[in-house]
């Protein structure tokens, strides 16, 4: 859960981001064959995939497009937060695919 809120608080304090992505590959191991292992692969996953789709909004800002991507980027990270934490608090694990991990 704590690193949920650490990937949240990122949108506020960058570092906050950096120190999820570290604690999910350092304790990734430790949470193999649990519900874990798939919100830690969902959280490495959105770390990932959201620093790519930021770097291309930056980057594009200035043809315009940029801010638009950096708003879906914003919106689609609030949600796999949302879901997560959701799914954490029951217990449930997250919808990811077996066969490719990170």
């Amino acid at each position: 859960m704590i690193i949920y809120i650490l990937y949240a608080l990122s949108a506020f304090i960058g570092i906050t981001g950096l120190a999820a992505i570290i604690i999910n590959y350092i304790k990734r191991e430790e949470t193999a064959g649990t519900i874990y292992e798939s919100h830690f692969t969902w959280q490495i996953r959105t770390f990932w995939w959201s620093l790519l789709w930021a770097v291309i909004g930056f980057v594009t800002l200035i043809i315009g497009v940029g801010v638009v991507i950096l708003v879906i980027d914003s919106i689609w990270v609030i949600y796999r937060i949302v879901k997560g934490i959701l799914n954490c608090n029951d217990g449930k694990p997250m919808p990811v695919s077996a066969s490719s991990t990170n």
